[in-house]
């Protein structure tokens, strides 16, 4: 079942995203955003304003906190969708758009019906830190002037496909790893075993030790794939490498000091999941 949280975002998300309906409303083509003039301008001025007296009528300040992310997600998803429609240069942009807004709300929506005693407004990850701000600016800059400096290269369909793909096997392989291990997942490593804490060895836990990270790691690549950012493409992959080695080898401690022999065993028989990544060394 769905909490009021869930409920709420999940309303909330619809309503930012029928943005996307707005053409049709119109009467105008689906490329609305790609070149609106002003009647597109003023009508999408019009959809955020009444959205969110909409939600301030709704919800009370609690769930309105709540709503207005997952509204703003949505929107950014229906603009997304606006964008892919067309056939400008921002085309693979708009992929990007619902790739982004997508993971970000469903890392909401999964943990509300997962786990929702760990839930809170910062499991959207819309705050993760000042590095992942930066490197998603830096890749929006990117695409900008790469656009401007060299049109052709944002423009390579089959690439941007690959990279498309990366995002939704790298989304879905770290959603099944949420939903796979249920209480037991959180956004924020753990240095005190609950009643409730058990070790998760099956499903996608059998191919890898940290699917979740193995998911997020070729999703950000992806995003970047898709875009056609060459510099981001090697950027993101250094980053999001050491991140992860550094984030395993912290995890797996407590994992091995939570349930010793039985994690060690575990651990010599299934791989990180990441390349060059072993984990935590442990002295015999």
């Amino acid at each position: 079942r769905l909490g009021r949280e869930a409920r709420a975002s999940l309303a909330a998300f619809l309503l930012g995203a029928s943005v996307a309906a707005l053409p049709v409303a119109l009467g105008s083509p689906a490329a609305l955003l790609a070149a609106p003039g002003l009647r597109g301008r003023l009508a999408l001025a019009i959809h955020v304003a009444s959205v969110n007296a909409a939600l301030l009528l709704l919800y009370p300040r609690p769930l309105y906190k709540i709503a207005v992310r997952a509204c703003f997600l949505g929107f950014a998803f229906g603009c997304g969708l606006l964008l892919s429609a067309g056939r400008s240069a921002w085309r693979h942009f708009g992929w990007y758009m619902c790739s982004l807004s997508l993971f970000h709300y469903s890392e909401y929506l999964v943990t509300a019906i997962n786990n929702p005693r760990s839930l809170s407004l910062d499991s959207f990850l819309l705050n993760h830190s000042f590095e992942y701000n930066l490197a998603a600016l830096s890749s929006w800059v990117e695409f900008t002037l790469e656009k401007l400096l060299f049109p052709e290269l944002k423009q390579i369909t089959w690439l941007s496909t690959v990279g498309l793909l990366m995002v939704i096997f790298g989304d879905c392989l770290r959603k099944a790893a949420m939903l796979t291990a249920g209480s037991n997942f959180n956004h924020i490593v753990q240095n005190e075993k609950s009643d409730t804490h058990t070790l998760v060895t099956s499903g996608v836990y059998g191919w890898f030790r940290h699917p979740s990270y193995v998911g997020w790691f070729y999703w950000s690549i992806g995003t970047q794939v898709l875009l056609c950012n060459p510099i981001c493409v090697v950027g993101y992959a250094l980053a999001s490498w050491r991140f992860f080695r550094e984030r395993i080898e912290e995890e797996e401690i407590t994992l091995i000091h939570f349930f010793g022999e039985e994690y060690l065993e575990y651990k010599r028989k299934v791989p990180s999941g990441l390349p060059f990544i072993r984990g935590v060394k442990v002295e015999l």
